[in-house]
């Protein structure tokens, strides 16, 4: 089963001693392309320099909601200019969390609202983290909003990307209607191991919702380990765990698991890859 990883931190810490066994491991475990996010301006930077050294690596710069009001100036200035970078093909990762508030709401808007108007000026999708405390949807809500103010459902947003998706839900989280919302502004989403925990269970329904074209798998390494993953640290290598999820979920059997890997290397490469100079 060809697979590839949409979403990889193995710019953090937790790999710097290992991090070309991991990639290794992902080679042979089919995995072809990963995206490496940055989060703030120096895991921007590592992230650029792990595409730099293997080429089927590709990177993203942008900053975390949690580290919304950290960066600095000097910091912004940086990630703008890395975003016209050729081995970037995304913005972020960015977002908006309303669960653990590591920066203040006014901070994580204005953060968000930098990014989108980043991504429809380079024409390279947005990854955008969404989450809410239990049993709320404040954060989905706002990021609708946000999505619209910026112009992302609009004429805008198709003369920056065409048929390409103009920004990726990173591990999916939220209700069936915020799931149908972005799917009808043509944004791509990304399953992680976070469908296997408790209270994601609306995850199952938006899995079927999601047309093959814009349906992405990643592993968002070294958190949100899937089931069945044999350490507790996340890897590259493991994606194919929630590959196999969205397959069952899609009704798709054991003899329909490598069409359903030419999907998903398919997406990746109509939302990150085309937008890339060959």
């Amino acid at each position: 089963m060809r697979l590839v990883d949409s979403h990889g931190h193995v710019n953090a810490d937790r790999f710097a001693d290992d991090v070309d066994l991991v990639l290794g491991a992902a080679r042979l475990a089919g995995v072809e392309r990963l995206l490496v996010p940055g989060w703030n301006h120096a895991s921007s930077a590592r992230a650029l320099a792990l595409a730099e050294r293997h080429r089927w690596l590709d990177a993203a710069v942008g900053v975390h909601p949690h580290d919304a009001d950290k960066a600095t100036d000097t910091d912004r200035t940086a990630i703008e200019a890395w975003a016209r970078d050729e081995r970037v093909v995304a913005i972020g990762e960015t977002g908006l969390d309303a669960d653990r508030m590591f920066s203040p709401w006014a901070a994580q808007i204005d953060n968000l609202r930098r990014h989108l108007d980043l991504a429809l000026a380079t024409g390279k999708p947005a990854i955008l983290h969404c989450r809410s405390k239990a049993g709320s949807r404040d954060a989905q809500d706002a990021l609708v909003e946000e999505l619209r103010r910026a112009g992302f459902h609009a004429e805008g947003a198709r003369r920056a990307f065409g048929d390409r998706p103009p920004a990726v839900i990173h591990s999916f989280s939220g209700p069936v209607d915020y799931a149908r919302e972005v799917l009808a502004m043509g944004l791509a989403v990304s399953f992680s191991g976070l469908v296997f925990r408790s209270g994601e269970e609306a995850s199952a329904e938006v899995a079927v919702l999601v047309p093959p074209g814009r349906l992405l798998v990643e592993t968002d390494a070294p958190f949100l380990t899937p089931r069945g993953a044999p350490r507790s640290r996340n890897e590259p290598a493991f994606v194919g765990l929630t590959a196999r999820w969205v397959a069952d979920r899609r009704g798709v059997g054991e003899d329909g698991l490598d069409a359903v890997g030419d999907g998903l290397v398919a997406a990746y490469d109509a939302t990150f890859l085309r937008a890339r100079p060959r």
